[in-house]
């Protein structure tokens, strides 16, 4: 793994720790949808972890990571299509994914 790979991916961790500080105090999706700055800011940080998989495919296409098709995908629907943002999506991927792909994170830059 290239030292650029391994940037990324901490890159991932970093935003996915974020979120996890941004959420720590919302404990349901009614909670979450009324307040703008954390769904603002969970939102930067899913664009981070999006253009970090996109940057990690094309340097390192080998490299597999469950989902980042996806990911990559809602990425750009975060970034292009930002308007059509379904919250109840965003809290789904916050609650079901992260986790998961925090752990298959930290495997890989052990």
């Amino acid at each position: 793994m290239t030292e650029k790979s391994r940037k990324y991916l901490f890159d991932i961790l970093l935003a996915i720790d974020l979120i996890e500080k941004f959420i720590v105090d919302i404990t349901d999706f009614n909670s979450y949808q009324n307040d703008l700055k954390t769904q603002s800011a969970v939102e930067r940080q899913l664009a981070i972890i999006g253009e970090a998989l996109n940057q990690l495919k094309k340097i390192d296409p080998d490299l597999e990571i469950e989902n980042a098709k996806q990911i990559i995908a809602f990425r750009n629907r975060l970034i292009h299509a930002y308007d059509s943002i379904d919250n109840s999506i965003v809290w789904a991927i916050i609650n079901r994914f992260l986790k998961n792909i925090k752990a298959e994170i930290q495997e890989l830059i052990k």
